[in-house]
């Protein structure tokens, strides 16, 4: 949905100008790519890796020297130092870089791309069994097409239920301050005949209280040995108005997104971004500015939901309980 490749070049879906303008960038240079990673005209902590895998692949398979590659794989794995899949990705593809021999990088980026492929089908399969005919769910960010090459994390499962016939209905939080909820998600499940009603963060709270939401399903950008995961800024607040509401609240990612390097969410790094993001928005429309330009903006792009209000992690590798995950699950399936 958000990639395309023609042997020679690769193209990304520039997804800063979606619900209104479908426009396709080359971003076969791995500096054009650093720059689309960076401002968020390809996201998802999935897609990240696969993206700058397949330009990597593109440039050795140019003939580029070895100090070009390791020096555009370095500034790749830089780009955003919250989303693992992406320093994943790329570390696999310089293990198998031997010495001066690149010959097998670009077969391994390919197979990185199928690798993210077969893990959102088993993810769809593991969680779409948690969702029963009826069910309302409450989505945060964009975990579909757009942050995979597959059919997604959470909404990869919302999508595996909804094509077995189940009526599911989609709260889509709008997704403060860059609006990928309202601008992707929305246009998503539009795209996949999907119900939803699109909703802000500060109405989460009142959907859960209605009944209206029963489950609550959310992507990751790294989940750590312990259980706690980062994810897109206003998930914590999420599970918190979960927990209190007694609805299941379930993280979505794949095995490429569990770090087990990592003990806790106090380890995971979060990323600060612009203030510019929170003063106002920018787009296809446009410019405005809703705050006096000198106000203080503090802006992580991430926050950390503990595992105490996780009540499964679904992966490709199945799903886990918040006992088991507790009880060191994720470290028993190293390797």
């Amino acid at each position: 949905m958000a990639l395309r490749m023609d042997g020679e070049r690769l193209l990304l879906l520039d997804q800063r100008r979606l619900p209104d303008e479908e426009r396709w960038i080359d971003a076969s240079d791995p500096l054009v790519m650093e720059g689309c990673i960076r401002t968020l005209a390809v996201r998802g902590a999935p897609l990240l890796g696969v993206a700058a895998a397949l330009c990597l692949g593109l440039l050795v398979r140019s003939g580029c020297t070895p100090a070009s590659f390791r020096a555009s794989a370095a500034l790749l794995r830089a780009a955003r130092p919250t989303a693992v899949n992406l320093m994943a990705a790329i570390d696999r593809l310089t293990a198998s870089a031997l010495g001066d021999d690149l010959s097998g990088v670009d077969e391994v980026a390919m197979d990185v791309f199928l690798d993210d492929v077969a893990r959102c089908e088993a993810m769809a399969a593991h969680g779409a069994s948690l969702l029963e005919d009826g069910s309302g769910v409450i989505t945060h960010c964009n975990t579909g097409g757009l942050a995979t090459v597959g059919v997604g994390t959470a909404l990869g499962v919302i999508h595996r239920a909804h094509a077995q016939g189940k009526r599911v209905h989609v709260y889509v939080d709008e997704t403060r301050p860059l609006l990928q909820g309202g601008r992707l998600t929305a246009w998503e499940l539009r795209h996949l005949g999907i119900p939803h009603t699109l909703i802000t963060d500060s109405m989460a709270a009142v959907v859960l209280r209605s009944g209206r939401a029963s489950r609550v399903l959310v992507g990751s950008d790294r989940v750590a040995r312990n259980g706690d995961f980062a994810n897109k800024v206003g998930t914590y607040s999420l599970a918190v108005a979960a927990a209190h509401h007694h609805v299941p609240f379930h993280p979505v990612a794949p095995w490429t997104t569990v770090d087990l390097s990592c003990p806790d969410g106090d380890a995971i790094p979060i990323e600060q971004r612009d203030a510019d993001e929170v003063r106002g928005a920018s787009g296809s429309f446009g410019s405005v500015r809703w705050c006096p330009r000198e106000t203080e903006v503090f802006n992580p792009s991430f926050d950390v939901t503990p595992v105490a209000l996780v009540t499964s992690l679904v992966t490709d590798r199945g799903v886990f309980s918040r006992e088991q995950l507790r009880a060191g699950a994720l470290g028993a399936l190293d390797g």
